[in-house]
């Protein structure tokens, strides 16, 4: 009986070894020829929407009397916007503090501690400026109603899909154009895609300069220009190359 099973179990041995033997084999075989290129697109478009921040600073003997009057201040402020035809959901409180105003001792005067004489209250709005033509406007009115403390601009884009859209074919067209160019140094032919990842490169803010809020209401409103916001995309193409 022990004699009818050997070639069965060295038959199975070898199936075994046979089996194991395949994925070695597919490991052992050599990737085909490829390049890895890299390509850049951009797409530059106007803003159509600023960012604006503006802030109204108080200061009064105490701390409730200076947060009433930037109370005050910015209350008016955020009626003009309305007015104006801003909606509330551009309008978003994006800061309030309350510091004390400290008098240090002089030299000489011993080992006197500072004194509180007065408190700081400002308060930050930040608005959703939708129409570019009216960022002006809403700036000279903002200092006009109270509006004394450094801010900042940024114009953007509300959808920038569009322009990203572009930006991607341009820069996989830049990559195929890079790839094809060293494929023909090299004396081969360029094949199929085999790999495509994306590292979107989206534009930095623009900020103005923030004397623009320090400076006094003029008759006409303030010179703003908008510029352009550029798009960036860049991908990493992996070819085959056909020998």
């Amino acid at each position: 009986m022990k004699r009818r099973h050997v070639p069965l179990l060295i038959a199975a041995a070898l199936a075994l070894t046979y089996t194991a033997a395949v994925p070695a084999f597919a490991q052992d075989q050599k990737q085909p020829p490829r390049v890895v290129v890299v390509g850049e697109g951009e797409t530059a478009i106007a803003p159509d929407m600023a960012i604006v921040t503006l802030a109204v600073m108080r200061d009064a003997e105490t701390a409730r009397a200076a947060l009433d009057q930037a109370n005050e201040a910015m209350t008016a402020v955020i009626a003009a916007m309305k007015e104006a035809g801003i909606e509330a959901r551009d309008l978003q409180t994006a800061g309030l503090q309350i510091n004390p105003r400290y008098v240090y001792p002089q030299n000489g005067e011993g080992e006197q501690k500072p004194r509180i004489v007065g408190y700081e209250v400002s308060n930050t709005l930040t608005i959703r400026v939708r129409d570019i033509s009216k960022v002006g406007e809403v700036i000279d009115e903002s200092v006009t109603l109270g509006v004394n403390q450094g801010g900042s601009i940024s114009f953007v884009n509300d959808d920038p899909s569009a322009a990203m859209t572009e930006a991607r074919k341009r820069a996989v067209q830049d990559a195929t154009s890079r790839a094809r160019t060293l494929a023909e140094a090299a004396g081969v032919e360029l094949g199929s895609i085999i790999e495509l990842s994306e590292q979107a490169m989206t534009p930095p803010p623009m900020p103005m300069a923030t004397k623009a809020f320090r400076m006094e209401a003029q008759a006409d409103a303030v010179p703003v220009e908008a510029g352009e916001n550029t798009y960036r995309v860049q991908v990493n193409v992996t070819f085959e190359l056909k020998q």
